[in-house]
């Protein structure tokens, strides 16, 4: 199905809502659609050693989180790189460069991408309809939020809406394939050899976290950090709750509403 214009997306959800089954189901329906992963992003560069990301591996391996700033310049330099997004203020950086040469003034990994005094940061974005994405993994809370909205203004926000005890349920019949991250569901996506995986034929596990007392207090967690995010993206008016019980009757809600805001008439 074709898109009239750029979809700038963000599913939030709680864990185990489903937000990467719908993500699937939409880069499947929706071609012109990317899935920008920030975790992918910072595991490739890790892989492929650029400055930023040796510097991201030194935080992780001292046991330190990877601070937004980092993660907002893998974004920037992906969504510069595919031609979303231009700056005409400096010439575009790269992360396989550890810094930008600003007549003196310091551009390193935190300023960058976060306004100073030396530099307002103004992005130009492509509305076109080849520009579009699901952002994943980031922003996760309203102070991400905000940094995003400098790069580039996010146009829908499904808040996937489902009950924690449903959830709790989903995570007690869940089985893994850890080498590719299959996710298998006994009661509503069983593998089709009980115990196997599907592709490989390869044994299926449980994680270790898969416990319903951790759950309950990850979904406490989720509950303190989404509210300030969403009322941040209800007051820029691109928040949409979408309620249900399982995948297949989210799914359908979600097709509707993205094909309602965003598909061409043809």
């Amino acid at each position: 199905m074709a898109l009239n214009r750029a979809a700038r997306l963000i599913l939030v959800g709680a864990p185990g809502a489903g937000k990467g089954t719908q993500t699937e189901r939409m880069l499947k329906r929706f071609p012109q659609l990317a899935s920008i992963s920030s975790g992918d992003l910072l595991r490739k560069n890790v892989r492929e050693r650029t400055p930023l990301g040796i510097q991201a591996e030194s935080r992780m391996k001292a046991g330190n989180l990877v601070p937004d700033t980092m993660i907002l310049r893998l974004i920037l330099n992906e969504f510069t790189t595919r031609g979303w997004l231009t700056d005409n203020t400096v010439r575009p950086y790269s992360v396989y460069s550890s810094s930008l040469d600003m007549g003196g003034v310091d551009e390193t990994v935190d300023s960058i991408v976060i306004p100073s005094k030396y530099r307002e940061a103004k992005y130009n974005y492509t509305d076109h309809p080849s520009a579009s994405f699901i952002l994943d993994g980031f922003p996760r809370t309203a102070q991400q939020a905000v940094q995003i909205d400098e790069l580039i203004p996010i146009n829908l926000v499904v808040n996937i809406d489902t009950p924690a005890d449903i959830i709790i349920d989903r995570i007690c019949n869940r089985w893994v394939h850890a080498p590719s991250g299959r996710v298998y569901n006994t009661t509503f996506n069983a593998p089709k050899v009980a115990g196997k995986d599907d592709v490989t034929g390869e044994a299926l596990t449980r994680r270790e976290d898969d416990d319903p007392e951790v759950w309950k207090a990850r979904l406490r967690n989720f509950k303190e950090t989404s509210e300030p995010l969403l009322e941040h993206y209800d007051k820029q008016g691109v928040l949409w709750t979408v309620r249900g019980n399982s995948s297949d009757e989210i799914t359908p809600k979600i097709f509707e509403e993205f094909g309602k805001r965003f598909a061409a008439d043809i």
